[in-house]
């Protein structure tokens, strides 16, 4: 079972590094708009950023969804 605890930790933990990359880009997305001071390239690599951190949280997600699956079928060959 604690391999299954390792594969549910790490699975968070990777949602929420991509949550706080979102949060971060989003922010500086946010901070250059407002100032006007919008440099084209920091955009563009703020945008990337917040791609990354989709993928990032939905790999992580998809870690979790399928740590929950072998728990699910470990649990059903012990019963």
């Amino acid at each position: 079972m604690e391999i299954s605890g390792s594969a549910f930790s790490s699975g968070l933990s990777g949602v929420q590094s991509g949550q706080r990359r979102i949060d971060q880009a989003a922010s500086d997305i946010a901070s250059n708009s407002v100032s006007r001071n919008s440099d084209a390239a920091s955009t563009a690599d703020n945008l990337v950023q917040l791609s990354v951190g989709k993928t990032e949280a939905q790999a992580g997600a998809k870690v979790i969804e399928t740590s929950d699956e072998v728990l699910g079928t470990l649990i059903d060959i012990r019963a």
